[in-house]
């Protein structure tokens, strides 16, 4: 059997390697079925428990209330983009939006093709390595919409902005099923499955009844909340290896202990390599400010490029595969998930001393 490396990719990202082992017994044919989950049926009663007992355990992990629905869809977070405006933001109404990274930024400029929007603070004159001091809110607004982890910068909510009157809206997929959260606090929650819940390929919203009642007519079926909330996802073939996957990861996680747990087992791997960053005169440089890091993805600097393509060059060579930047900011980043394993930060620690004593 093939040795697995320490993937730090952002995601696609680590899997837990039960779920992994699991769906390698399951992916010839499913126990009972005969068949492998890649092969029965949306329709088939094999299907609907596996989407029932995915929804039923992500209600159980993190608190989801019976006047939410939960939905499996397809298109990633940037589909959201344009659903939420486009299901929230009825005509002469604006919606406010808090910019904290790239991906907030993605998430306004698809709103603004659809109406009226705000930016209720952003952090850009300081390349989004900070939260915001304040907002400058309107108490009228559609719904308030934030991005609670930047992969590309890592900065992270430690809790939710306050958002008054408005709905509460918000883009949480790379620290999805990371931590607790009181849903309540929302009124929308998205989520792109490939960083913390699952493989690429599948889409989880989970929206308050109310705002259902705001979905105009006459949208399109595939982008209609209301009709794939009546629909229970599957109006068309649902992503179903993914929501299978999903499924798997969504009990783990249960067996783990739940989201207290999975989040001190996160802060200590996180601690161990911000301690690394921190303790080497400045050699690593971390982009966000200290109060706002993310426990997810890990950015940092090195004194100079070269020496930021030497490292991960010899890093992938050393078995930590997926360390650099993202293509539009450059540098290093960590993604340190849920399934990945503290072994592989303190394998990335050894190495980083190792580099610097090198490459000082």
């Amino acid at each position: 059997m093939t040795e697995r490396i320490f993937n730090f990719s952002a995601g696609p990202a680590v899997l837990p390697e039960p779920v992994l082992q699991q769906a390698q017994r399951d992916l010839f044919a499913l126990p009972g079925v005969g068949m492998s989950v890649l092969e029965i049926s949306h329709r088939s009663a094999a299907f609907e428990q596996i989407i029932a007992e995915a929804e039923a355990d992500l209600r159980k992990l993190i608190g989801i209330p019976d006047n939410y629905k939960v939905l499996f869809l397809q298109g990633g977070a940037s589909m959201q983009f344009t659903m939420i405006p486009m299901n929230l933001l009825a005509k002469g109404a604006s919606a406010d939006y808090i910019l904290t990274g790239s991906w907030g930024q993605g998430a306004i400029k698809e709103a603004r093709k659809l109406g009226t929007v705000r930016e209720a603070a952003t952090t850009a004159d300081t390349n989004f390595n900070r939260l915001p001091a304040s907002l400058n809110l309107d108490a009228n607004a559609a719904y308030l919409h934030f991005t609670s982890n930047e992969t590309i910068f890592g900065v992270e909510f430690q809790d939710e902005p306050e958002a008054g009157a408005p709905p509460l809206v918000c883009d949480m997929s790379s620290n999805f099923i990371s931590r607790p959260i009181d849903v309540t606090k929302y009124a929308l929650i998205y989520a792109g499955a490939q960083k913390n819940a699952g493989p690429a390929g599948a889409t989880i919203v989970i929206i308050r009844d109310d705002l259902l009642e705001r979905v105009p007519e006459n949208l399109p079926a595939m982008l209609d909340y209301k009709n794939l909330a009546k629909n229970g996802s599957m109006y068309n073939t649902p992503p179903c290896f993914a929501i299978y996957i999903c499924g798997l990861v969504f009990k783990w996680a249960l067996n783990e202990g739940g989201l207290e747990k999975i989040q001190a087992r996160n802060a200590e791997k996180a601690k161990v390599l911000y301690d690394a960053i921190d303790g080497s005169d400045n050699y690593y440089r971390g982009h966000a400010e200290k109060d706002c890091r993310s426990l997810m993805n890990v950015t940092f600097r090195l004194p100079n490029e070269d020496f930021e393509k030497k490292f991960v060059k010899e890093a992938t060579a050393a078995g930590l595969d997926g360390l650099k930047g993202h293509r539009s900011v450059g540098g290093l980043r960590a993604s340190i998930y849920n399934a990945f394993p503290k072994a592989g930060v303190e394998k990335l620690v050894q190495f980083m001393s190792e580099f610097r004593k090198n490459n000082g």
